[in-house]
């Protein structure tokens, strides 16, 4: 492993609360919902006959070149004014198999970082999934499991979604448990749905609180596109993830991104409103002064002109990939959020 992740040289900070400068180590984590990014191929078991070429989105090799190179513009500039290899590990949401990623970690803008994969098919009812890249100069891969949100009728018969990921690994040498998430969407409504991604904060919740409770030393961070606010029920009180960090005691969860939404800010747009649904939570011990290794230094939402509509009836919003069924060759209709997490360089 190498020893620094900022390779050009030493970072420094001037953090607040400290008396001098202070020498850190920068990692990047991030995640990102990439907007239905499906191969090309009509799987029978699945729900993606409208991302072929014969579809009615007509998703022609053309789109998907072209989609892939988006992704991978924004991928390759995410966390690089931190260090030039940019993200360490990346959530992804929205993607259809194993294969789609290979491809676009394969493009020439991400190539070199050589980043390695990780995916468990999932029985989303779409055929989406969650899946993880990581800089294995920086992270070591321990395990990977795919673990099932089981969520039911009212006549019993099984909601099928994406499962939880779960990655457990070091960075730099410490210990990292990721989850990464897509729950339930509003579609039918929000409060009709509202149980569902309850269910999806539940099971995050003992899934920390396990890890938690095995090592009390556990690193947790969850992520995901949680279809909810961080004011949202799940997020707030189920999965209760605290909006201050002056707030947090032992076995606790932050949620950095309350303060952007607080502001008005999101990663999304609907009906001329801004939600936060894509977000990353912390245990304590990821963010209090104190923690050895690595801690939070800034959570941030990425946006760039490009990746956003600059005309029509969304202007302002995401440029997305298709409007109303028309290709429009955009990027997500989500941005990506990023945390930056720092450990201070003894001598």
């Amino acid at each position: 492993m190498i020893r620094f992740l900022v390779v050009f040289g030493i970072f420094f900070f001037s953090v607040s609360g400290y008396a001098q400068e202070k020498k850190y180590t920068v990692a990047c984590i991030g995640f990102y919902n990439v907007e239905n990014y499906f191969d090309l191929i009509d799987h029978p078991e699945k729900r993606d006959e409208d991302f072929t070429p014969e579809g009615e989105l007509l998703y022609t090799r053309e789109v998907f070149v072209e989609k892939t190179a988006n992704l991978a513009k924004v991928i390759s500039e995410i966390g690089t004014e931190y260090s030039p290899d940019g993200l360490a590990i990346l959530g992804l949401s929205e993607i259809e198999n194993r294969s789609v990623i290979d491809t676009l970690v394969a493009h020439p803008l991400l190539r070199d970082r050589r980043y390695e994969v990780v995916h468990h098919e999932s029985p989303d009812f779409r055929g989406i999934d969650v899946g993880l890249i990581y800089n294995p100069k920086y992270f070591e891969l321990i395990s990977s499991r795919s673990v099932p949100l089981l969520i039911y009728r009212e006549d019993s018969s099984r909601i099928y979604t994406r499962d939880v990921l779960l990655v457990s690994g070091r960075l730099d040498g410490d210990l990292l448990h990721i989850m990464v998430n897509h729950w339930p969407s509003r579609r039918g409504g929000e409060k009709a749905t509202q149980p569902l991604r309850n269910a999806g904060a539940a099971l995050c919740r003992h899934l920390a609180d396990s890890l938690r409770s095995a090592d009390p030393s556990a690193r947790v961070l969850i992520m995901g596109d949680l279809n909810d606010d961080p004011v949202s029920p799940s997020v707030k009180s189920v999965l209760r993830a605290k909006p201050k960090a002056q707030q947090l005691r032992d076995g606790d969860l932050y949620n950095p991104y309350f303060e952007y939404f607080k502001k008005g800010i999101g990663t999304g747009a609907y009906r001329d409103a801004w939600s936060l649904f894509d977000q990353i939570i912390l245990s304590d011990n990821l963010v209090t002064p104190d923690s050895p290794g690595y801690r939070l230094y800034k959570a941030n939402i990425f946006s760039r002109p490009y990746m956003i509509q600059r005309t029509g009836q969304f202007r302002g919003y995401p440029f997305r990939t298709y409007s109303f069924g028309t290709y429009i060759g955009g990027y997500s209709d989500h941005f990506p959020v990023y945390v930056s997490l720092i450990k201070e360089i003894t001598p």
